[in-house]
């Protein structure tokens, strides 16, 4: 597994990188510069970890630019991919569930741009700056969300239909429009979405083929394009 991330980012960074992200929002010009003062930018190539789970947790962080995903390791020791992390989001925040280690791995799904403080600014942050804690809070709220969610899928639903989910929410998150439909904005395989949805490779294989050949979807090396997004949203409510 790749670690090792591109050199810091300096000289000085602009505060137009952040401005307009919903942590720092409603925070003056000034108050911003003093952040970027303590923060540390690096790029990341793709495959890259960030951090990994069970290590100290230092930093806490910001993407800018990029995707990444978060993995759990099981105590069999299979991979989970448990969401993705578009860019403008905080990660890493561990020092926000009061733990001192991080949960998981952040590994970067495309070439990716981060800035990162060190989490003893965390409590800092959150009582000086309007706004940080309460969105840094509902940051954390959606990923408990989307990983009950998550559970309630695996137990209730079949495996179409989990995939069908899985599809729609990487759509959600990170589709663009394509002249043939809306394409998931960075590299996914079918082993992503088998460690996704709890299911194997093979059956995840047949899913895809038998949408291609419905005109559901387009597929190609890495790449998804839905065709029929309304389709995968039958499929979800178990209606087709």
């Amino acid at each position: 597994m790749k670690t090792k991330s591109r050199q810091n980012l300096r000289p000085r960074l602009d505060e137009s990188l952040i401005a307009d992200l919903p942590p720092f929002a409603k925070l003056s010009r000034e108050a911003i510069s003093d952040i970027l003062k303590q923060a540390t930018s690096r790029r990341h190539d793709a495959g890259t970890a960030i951090f990994e789970e069970g290590r100290e947790a230092d930093r806490f962080y910001m993407l800018l630019d990029g995707y990444i995903r978060v993995v759990r390791i099981t105590p069999d020791g299979e991979q989970v991919i448990a969401h993705h992390i578009p860019a403008g989001q905080l990660f890493g925040i561990a020092v926000a569930l009061g733990r001192d280690t991080y949960p998981a791995t952040a590994m970067t799904a495309t070439e990716s741009l981060s800035l990162s403080w060190p989490s003893s600014l965390w409590n800092e942050f959150v009582d000086t700056h309007i706004g940080f804690g309460a969105q840094a809070m509902k940051t954390v709220g959606g990923r408990m969300g989307e990983i009950n969610n998550r559970m309630v899928e695996m137990a209730t639903q079949q495996v179409e239909q989990r995939i069908a989910n899985a599809v729609l929410r990487l759509i959600n998150q990170t589709g663009h429009k394509v002249d043939s439909g809306i394409e998931i904005n960075f590299p996914i395989t079918r082993q992503d979405l088998s460690e996704m949805t709890g299911t194997t490779l093979h059956t995840v294989s047949r899913v895809l083929s038998s949408w291609e050949k419905l005109g559901y979807i387009k597929s190609g090396r890495k790449r998804i394009v839905v065709t029929d997004p309304h389709q995968l949203v039958m499929l979800c409510a178990g209606k087709n």
